[in-house]
């Protein structure tokens, strides 16, 4: 027996492995949305499981952890790799956690005011060092009397000179950024001789107020010296804690004043007595004025301004039949009394009197007057300019 007799005879022309093949792809296609939904349900714990691993970020402003162009990440980064350790804090508890060994450096940026005075002492004590970035009135009243504010940097101005003696300043150079300006025991980059600034120091140096969050910000920290300023200033010591409040540090009894808490003391006493003096008195005006009294007034309408707004009614309205009646019914009973007809007078006996007075035939005149129903505004005034011209020859004779 030969080789190829001892081969089956379904191998010998490749049928198998099409077969397979067309099992293989009808196995497929038979599940293919099941096959579908599990490569979304993959994709979708692959997305979850890299994002969830992967370094948050925050897109909050100034956030160490924002890398968009108002975030402060590129800042983070470079103070970290110079050895700064910087812990991220939004809340009031947390922040003096970290600031419990007393000479770390705190930054704070409170844009909307949430701190009360209290709490600005308690983290000004705790802190080593306080940088506060474009703070409100209400936060430099609770750090220090002595700052306030000073206008803003002039939209023509780009660069600022450092023009004082504070160190961190003078090597860091010129710096470009717009904002608020303050004023304080030391002006820094002032906007004009003994004028306010965007960099106001205590006269200890334990408090900075930095008028610009564009010295911190990623898309402005390499213009001339806002990074050199920016790491002197908060790189000063080996932690930093970059502290931005939330709601949640809002202190509980900060509550809006009633009116009995804004009213004066003595309303207590005058308001009962004021009330007494007023009811006196609508009583005392009410008994002298008496009863009223309803007296109708004659009124007089011209008949040509009851037309006019009649017709003007009409026009609004687009009746322009019901405006053919009344201009026909008014024409032919002024005919009627021209004539001499009387009251009772019919449209034929009108007719019969204008045919004789005009020498027309009467079917004529009665299509003019009566037959004729003019179905739009233009030829409803061509029309009544023509029952016109004949009222006005028939009357004329």
């Amino acid at each position: 027996m030969t080789l190829q007799e001892q081969v089956p005879e379904a191998l010998q022309g490749g049928t198998l492995p099409r077969r397979r093949t067309s099992a293989l792809w009808s196995w497929f296609r038979e599940h293919l949305v099941w096959i579908a939904l599990g490569a979304v349900f993959a994709a979708f714990v692959t997305f979850l499981v890299v994002e969830r691993f992967s370094a948050p970020k925050d897109s909050g402003s100034l956030s160490t952890r924002n890398p968009a162009p108002d975030g402060a990440m590129a800042l983070a980064e470079i103070l970290g790799r110079h050895g700064v350790g910087i812990t991220p804090t939004d809340n009031l508890e947390d922040t003096l956690a970290a600031l419990s060994d007393g000479d770390a450096t705190l930054l704070l940026y409170d844009p909307r005011g949430f701190l009360d005075r209290s709490q600005l002492q308690d983290v000004s004590a705790a802190a080593g060092r306080v940088v506060v970035v474009a703070p409100r009135l209400r936060t430099l009243n609770g750090l220090d009397p002595e700052f306030r504010p000073g206008g803003v940097v002039p939209e023509a101005t780009k660069i600022l000179e450092p023009g004082c003696s504070q160190e961190d300043a003078e090597q860091a150079g010129p710096v470009a950024a717009q904002g608020p300006v303050y004023l304080g025991p030391v002006v820094c980059y002032a906007t004009r001789s003994d004028g306010p600034g965007l960099y106001v120091a205590s006269a200890d140096g334990h408090i900075i107020v930095l008028g610009s969050t564009q010295l911190l910000e990623n898309q402005h920290l390499a213009a001339v010296g806002n990074a050199a300023l920016a790491m002197r200033t908060l790189g000063s010591g080996p932690d930093l804690v970059w502290y931005t409040p939330g709601i949640a540090d809002v202190a509980s009894d900060r509550s809006t004043p009633t009116l009995n808490e804004l009213a004066p003391p003595w309303l207590a006493f005058a308001g009962p007595w004021l009330a007494v003096i007023a009811i006196l008195a609508i009583l005392w005006r009410g008994r002298r004025l008496g009863p009223l009294v309803f007296e109708p007034l004659p009124v007089v309408v011209k008949a040509a301004e009851t037309a006019e707004g009649r017709a003007r009614l009409y026009q609004d309205s687009r009746a322009v039949e019901r405006a053919a009646d009344n201009l026909r019914a008014g024409t032919l009973a002024r005919l009627a009394r021209h004539f001499n007809l009387g009251t009772d007078a019919t449209g034929e006996a009108i007719i019969d009197a204008v045919a004789r007075r005009l020498g027309r035939q009467a079917p004529a005149i009665r299509w003019a007057l009566i037959d004729s129903r003019p179905q739009t505004e233009g030829q409803l005034v061509q029309w009544a300019q023509q029952i016109e011209r004949i009222e006005q020859e028939a009357t004329a004779r």
